[in-house]
Parts: C-alpha cells; sequence; structure tokens
C-alpha cells in the first residue's frame, strides 16, 4: 500500500520585516526536521513535493537530500493567503484564524475563504499523485491548509478542530494513496 505523508513545516524565524512567505526555517524547525530523518517512514519516501514558500522548501530540501532525491515545488500547496493582513501578532493572529475556519464562505480580514483555499489544497494534492511515480511520496506544506485537507479526507466539515496540535508546526498524518482513506491523523515529525 502506498501512502501519503502530508507533512508541515516546524518553527520558523519569524522577523515581521520579512514577508511571511519567505520566513526560513529556525534553529529549532531545522533540529526537529533533521530528528524526522530517523523515523521508519522517512526510508519509503520515493518523491518529495513542497510549498513555495521558504519553510517548507527548506524542510523539503533536507528531507529531499537525505533520500538521494530532487522535489518538486507547487505554488498551489502554499498556506492560505493572508497577504491582506500580512504579519499578525500571535493573539491577533489566533483570533483571525479562528474566524477564518469558523466563517469559511467569507473572507476574514481579507484572506482567502477558507472553503477556497480548501479547493484549492485538495486540487494540488490531487495534481501531485498524478504526476508523482508510484509509491510512497511526502508533501511539505503548511497547517491551516493541512487542516483543510485533513476536513476533506475525513469528510466533515471545515473546523479548526482540525487543526495540528501544538504551537510552530511540524506534525504530520498519512494517508492511503489508492483509496485516499486516512491512516493516521496529525502526529510530531519526529514521532
Amino acid at each position: 500500500m502506498a501512502e501519503v505523508h502530508f507533512i508541515t513545516h516546524p518553527e520558523v524565524a519569524i522577523d515581521p520585516s520579512v514577508p511571511v512567505p519567505d520566513w526560513p526555517l529556525s534553529a529549532r524547525g531545522l533540529a526537529r526536521t533533521r530528528a524526522m530523518l530517523a523515523r521508519p517512514r522517512v526510508a519509503g519516501i520515493g518523491a518529495v513535493f513542497s510549498s513555495t514558500e521558504r519553510k517548507a522548501t527548506d524542510m523539503a530540501a533536507i528531507l529531499a537530500a537525505h533520500l538521494d532525491l530532487g522535489f518538486t515545488q507547487v505554488a498551489a500547496l502554499g498556506e492560505n493567503d493572508r497577504s491582506a493582513t500580512g504579519y499578525l501578532v500571535r493573539e491577533e493572529f489566533e483570533a483571525t484564524a479562528d474566524e477564518f475556519f469558523a466563517r469559511p464562505g467569507h473572507s476574514v480580514r481579507g484572506w482567502e475563504r477558507a472553503v477556497d483555499a480548501q479547493a484549492r489544497i485538495v486540487a494540488a494534492v490531487e495534481a501531485v499523485l498524478a504526476q508523482a511515480p508510484p509509491g510512497n511520496v511526502a508533501v511539505v506544506a503548511h497547517g491551516g491548509v493541512g487542516a483543510l485537507l485533513l476536513c476533506h479526507l475525513k469528510r466533515v466539515p471545515i473546523s479548526r478542530a482540525e487543526d495540528q496540535p501544538g504551537e510552530g508546526g511540524g506534525n504530520l498524518f498519512t494517508f492511503d494513496r489508492a483509496s485516499r482513506a486516512l491512516l493516521h491523523g496529525w502526529r510530531r515529525i519526529e514521532d
């Protein structure tokens, strides 16, 4: 059975003066990514795809190099578009994200609507799987769109209840490539 691992980038170096898509992984994020490489599931990955955002490409590059593979960047795997607000302090970001999930058909503060981001991430993952070679695939992306994809796979309404646990990212869920059946929900990348 071939598996798809949807992996979210771990902690980033937050810099309000730098556009959010350009933030790199932090020292902790890099360490967690390297710790992930020792997990047995990693050895079976035969293709790596990534969002074009720096934090995701940083992680994908480390994973692909470990596997002696290249990786393919796909813009549609990006996080929900929040460029209308740019950087928000944590409390303001969390409140806006809560509203994003609670009102999926509305543009909250100019953000991409959750229903649109969900349709985009589902289509992007389907396109990735259509072009990937047979076998296990890693998709390195982001928590918000990951939650939206997980809602789709579980056939539940959009809800922040499906958001990744913890703070800072660095989680994954796995589904069967052929049937799209969820094999397990969110887990920390190093577990």
